[in-house]
């Protein structure tokens, strides 16, 4: 970490703290969702299609603002969706139905996502370090990521406890408010000069992406990427509730979702440093398979608050470590030029993924009056996702595109 000047620690400070908090808070939403759907009148799954909605509006987003990297570079776009993070706090703050819902915790929430997420966070966090330390810096960044959740659930449980589900969304907005200087700084980074080769700087972003679109190892990526997101939205958006109809204390969703942030720290740094010595598509695809059979083992008992915490420490480690693997692997394949836009358009495969677990977790809920269903599909989803991914975790075909010394 030695390498790193000054100005460098200064955009990645920005942009871990951008991304703690945006995902903390994403994480975190779940917990008003007992209440709201009792106040407003709507149903569990009237507000997971909010938050499918959230997730579909940020991967359709992700690569129109990694197309428009290139062009306008971070500053708009890292400062613009922070800003549009807290109105869509606000508005569902404000919400007096499923409209504000939707459009708050949803499509707002979702695009604002889109730039101070982890993929935008990862872009940001490759351009000023070298490549000698580049993989264990985004693991840093990654783990920097996960303390949000320690912070925002129980900030947003004690407000909700205390003074009512809107009290808690109106504490989000302000934590989101924070997020807005710390992007200013991170945008910085539109000062650093990333060095590509010749043939590179000629192709434009539509002979890369025929190019992707032909690569089958990179689509295997992408696709088991949409079985994670599927898989991690559903434990944020559904857990609690879980926790909930089992008779469990309702702040031990709470607890979990912290205890997730915090085991996020330490998977994170793992994946990060092993990324630097590793094959990264196999890393992911042993990540996706020990996290379906960590899922499997919980559901198949009734829940405790010894085991759900002990669960949510394992799904903890096994987190957002995929995000500084897939980072690097697709910036060793295509460089960092076009990195945002591919990155984008596998973090696209993963909010559809994302979208089925919210929204299909609640309609299976609905259908059925359990989670049963929905978690054998998720599980088996993600073994056959981890062992396709392990089968496609060769070396990449050809020589690296890395292109930044």
């Amino acid at each position: 970490m030695s390498r790193i000047d000054a100005q460098a620690r200064m955009i990645l400070a920005g942009t871990a703290f951008t991304l703690s908090i945006a995902m903390g808070l994403r994480q975190s939403i779940g917990l008003f969702m007992p209440d709201v759907t009792r106040e407003l009148g709507i149903s569990v799954s009237d507000f997971t299609l909010a938050i499918a909605m959230q997730n579909l509006a940020w991967g359709l987003g992700q690569p129109v603002v990694g197309a428009l990297v290139p062009r306008i570079g971070f500053r708009p776009i890292l400062v613009g969706t922070a800003a549009l993070y807290v109105l869509g706090m606000v508005c569902f703050a404000l919400s007096q139905g499923q409209l504000g819902v939707m459009m708050g915790a949803g499509i707002l929430m979702g695009l604002s996502l889109a730039g101070t997420a982890s993929a935008m966070a990862m872009a940001v966090a490759s351009r000023p370090v070298p490549l000698a330390v580049r993989s264990t810096v985004l693991g840093v960044v990654s783990a920097a990521g996960s303390l949000g959740a320690m912070i925002a659930a129980p900030i947003g449980q004690g407000l909700l406890q205390g003074y009512g589900w809107r009290a808690g969304v109106w504490g989000f907005a302000a934590l989101a408010a924070l997020m807005i200087p710390a992007a200013f700084m991170a945008s910085r980074v539109d000062r650093v000069t990333v060095s590509t080769a010749a043939r590179d700087a000629e192709r434009n972003g539509r002979e890369v992406l025929r190019e992707a679109m032909r690569n089958p190892r990179y689509l295997t990526m992408v696709f088991a990427y949409s079985v994670c997101g599927l898989q991690l939205v559903f434990l944020t958006t559904h857990l609690p509730s879980y926790l909930v109809l089992c008779g469990m204390d309702p702040m031990l969703g709470a607890k979990a979702l912290a205890t997730i942030g915090a085991f996020n720290v330490l998977g994170s740094l793992a994946a990060g440093w092993a990324g630097q010595r590793a094959s990264k598509p196999l890393m992911l695809g042993c990540i996706y398979t020990a996290r379906s059979l960590v899922l499997l083992w919980y559901f198949a008992t009734p829940p405790s608050p010894e085991a759900t915490l002990v669960f949510a420490a394992f799904m903890g480690f096994l987190w957002l470590g995929v995000a500084p693997l897939l980072a690097g692997a697709v910036g060793e394949m295509y460089g960092l030029r076009w990195q945002p836009m591919l990155q984008g358009i596998a973090f696209m495969s993963h909010q559809v993924g994302s979208f089925l677990g919210a929204f299909g977790g609640g309609l299976l809920f609905d259908w059925l009056g359990n989670y049963t269903l929905a978690v054998q599909l998720g599980v088996g989803m993600g073994l056959f996702a981890g062992i396709m991914q392990i089968g496609f975790s060769g070396a990449w075909p050809g020589r690296r595109r890395e292109r930044l010394a």
